[in-house]
């Protein structure tokens, strides 16, 4: 655990405000779920609660299906990390942060495609080479939860129809299931 150096008092609402720094650089926004955490030695720890994360070993099943059976390398995100992988190394992305441009598609509520040479080429991650090929939202009572990204070998590599109908197909799937 890494200290910040600063202090906040608890309000007498046992309210306690999370510092603007620590929201920015975290990608806390207001409403977002924080689950809290308590430590024997008496630490009280704020975590973001991601509800795709619930779902991620059978996420990650159904990008492995999606994989072999249509030849799609895929990945499952929440709105800051990836949480499941089909078709690509796990030890490579699992936990990775999403990049900045894949969470402003996210938030646009709209599927992306990288179909023309004019569009800038969006990365998968923060850190890794690994390009967009087409995006679909997982979208759960009104909320951007996560995305399904179809991930292209190259940047020049651009998703056909049924790639992109198979993604959204995924992504309604996963919303559901977070219905129940």
């Amino acid at each position: 655990m890494k200290a910040t150096g600063i202090v906040r008092r608890i309000d007498d609402l046992g309210r306690v405000v999370i510092p603007k720094e620590i929201r920015r650089t975290q990608r806390i926004r207001m409403g977002d779920p924080l689950e809290i955490f308590t430590s024997p030695e008496g630490e009280v720890i704020f975590k973001k609660y991601s509800p795709i994360g619930e779902l991620s070993s059978f996420a990650g099943e159904y990008a492995e299906v999606l994989f072999k059976i249509a030849n799609l390398p895929i990945v499952v995100t929440d709105r800051d990390h990836i949480v499941a992988v089909g078709g690509l190394p796990k030890k490579d992305f699992i936990d990775k942060r999403v990049s900045n441009t894949l969470e402003q598609i996210m938030e646009s509520r709209r599927i992306y495609t990288n179909g023309s040479e004019n569009d800038a080429v969006v990365t998968l991650c923060d850190g890794c080479e690994r390009t967009v090929g087409a995006v679909a939202p997982i979208i759960n009572q009104g909320d951007v939860i996560g995305s399904v990204v179809f991930v292209a070998p190259s940047a020049n590599v651009h998703p056909n129809e049924t790639d992109v109908k198979l993604i959204s197909v995924a992504a309604a799937f996963l919303a559901k299931q977070m219905e129940e």
